[in-house]
């Protein structure tokens, strides 16, 4: 049957509206992330879309293994149901980028996706997906947005019953996993894979990617073993992102098992994580490195390379040397996606861990990385460390220091502030080349060094993220800002 939700929208969304950031809307738990706040959303969507003259396609929608994950999309198919919009219901949980390849492969204009991403296990949120599988701009979060102050200001919901909206076809439960392998399987030279024999083992970090990954690296003939590959919605009390900090388990396994590589995946498999043949933990920027030169170098493709503000300018020296550019962009995947549309770029990440590659989605995916990355070790016939010190040789070496830092809403307008209005500086020592406001306040040196100080789109965190050819040197600068800002004995 259809019902009324009908309530003050000003109480049910408690201390926290949805509102978006670089990653779509995330929010706690019971706090922001409430079934009245995702009724309210799905309205303001489903108004956009009547709008738009879209809504007779429908939209897809997927979830990961979050606490509320699959309810939230039933609460969502609900209303959209009344609205008269199909609900294409990805019912089990699933890659975020296996939504965003649906809705560019099916050509749909929107999509969803249940998912906090890396965040931590008391977030719960909503990514959503615009036309060609890109993530929703901040045009168009926008303008979402004003559709939800004009739900809240109505304060009246309709929604149909689950089981009915199924039973009249406006939800319909599929999988479309094996389409969304197939074409991974279709770009990745599996024959070469073949006949390495590799022992690989994966960490799907309790999150979606684990089938993903099997599949195709038992389809390549690979020995896998797996770990941290359960359903646990508190992702073993640790960060569902694959820092080195977080996996240290795979560091050990891979040294005592004497494994080619370690894969991880965060919550959503969206970005990865990697430890090498020598158990050592390679960064974001360091798998950057390697895929941009496995490109140009062995496989002979030609183009530009993209990445945020906080990402390894080593991809600028790389593209230099084959006769390319690399651009920056802001933190924010969907600003990486527009520019590698824009300008042709064949590769395009950032320093949080993810990255895409032109030919597959418009959106990053940890499976695709990863299958990419055991291609390399395979065509190559080399092991990961030995390329990395192939790179390093060619290009030079240099160090990232990366920190982050808790505040109360108090302490950000003093430091907004500081940084943006103030626009004042910590004296660095070294010759400054320019000052940028682009994405935060990222100060770039004239030996080719940089620091970045900047406001986490997700989480009530700031930033500093520093590239110098040495440890000392990006330690001392970082030091400098912390100082400077007043953020000591508040680092994450």
């Amino acid at each position: 049957m259809e019902s009324n939700f009908a309530q003050d929208m000003s109480k049910t969304a408690g201390s926290q509206g949805v509102v978006f950031g670089t990653g779509g809307w995330r929010a706690v738990i019971g706090d922001g992330f409430t079934r009245s706040n995702i009724q309210i959303l799905s309205k303001a969507m489903s108004i956009k879309m009547k709008k738009e003259k879209v809504d007779g396609e429908g939209i897809v929608i997927g979830y990961d293994r979050r606490f509320l994950s699959k309810e939230a999309v039933k609460w969502a198919c609900e209303v959209f149901a009344a609205e008269g919009i199909r609900c294409w219901f990805v019912n089990r949980s699933c890659p975020t980028p296996l939504v965003m390849f649906y809705v560019e492969k099916h050509k749909l204009h929107y999509g969803m996706m249940v998912t906090a991403s890396h965040n931590p296990a008391i977030y719960n949120g909503f990514k959503v997906f615009t036309y060609g599988g890109r993530d929703a701009s901040e045009e168009q979060t926008k303008e979402i947005e004003g559709y939800i102050r004009e739900v809240e200001s109505r304060g009246q919901i309709r929604y149909m019953e689950y089981e009915r909206a199924k039973e009249t076809g406006l939800v319909v439960e599929f999988n479309p996993l094996n389409e969304y392998l197939d074409n991974i399987i279709a770009n990745i030279n599996m024959q070469a894979i073949r006949e390495r024999g590799l022992h690989i083992v994966l960490d799907p970090m309790y999150g979606v990617s684990q089938t993903s990954m099997k599949t195709i690296l038992s389809t390549a003939r690979c020995e896998i073993d797996l770990i941290h590959e359960t359903h646990d919605t508190l992702f073993g009390r640790r960060m569902p992102a694959p820092s080195k900090n977080s996996l240290t388990e795979l560091c050990t396994y891979v040294t005592e098992m004497e494994c080619d590589l370690g894969i991880a995946t965060d919550g959503d498999a969206d970005r990865l994580g990697v430890i090498d043949d020598k158990g050592r933990y390679l960064t974001a920027n360091d798998i950057l490195r390697l895929l941009y030169y496995y490109l140009l170098n062995y496989k002979g493709w030609r183009g530009p390379a993209v990445r945020n503000v906080a990402t390894t300018h080593m991809l600028d020296k790389m593209a230099e040397a084959f006769g390319e550019i690399c651009y920056e962009v802001p933190v924010g995947f969907k600003y990486i996606s527009a520019k590698m549309q824009e300008t042709g770029a064949i590769i395009g990440g950032e320093s949080s861990g993810g990255l895409t590659v032109r030919g597959h989605i418009n959106g990053k995916d940890g499976i695709y990385a990863a299958s990419l990355l055991v291609e390399m070790i395979a065509v190559t016939g080399k092991r990961l460390s030995e390329l990395a010190r192939e790179i390093e040789e060619r290009y030079g070496k240099t160090y990232m220091e990366e920190r982050s830092y808790r505040f109360t809403a108090e302490r950000k307008q003093e430091l907004m502030k500081l940084l943006f209005e103030d626009k004042l500086l910590p004296d660095l020592e070294l010759p400054i080349e320019k000052v940028s406001y682009l994405d935060g306040c990222k100060v770039y040196f004239k030996n080719g060094g940089w620091i970045i100080a900047r406001f986490s789109g997700t989480e009530p965190l700031l930033r500093i993220f520093c590239e110098m050819q040495d440890r000392r040197s990006a330690e001392r600068l970082s030091d400098k800002f912390e100082e400077f800002l007043s953020l000591q004995g508040l680092q994450e």
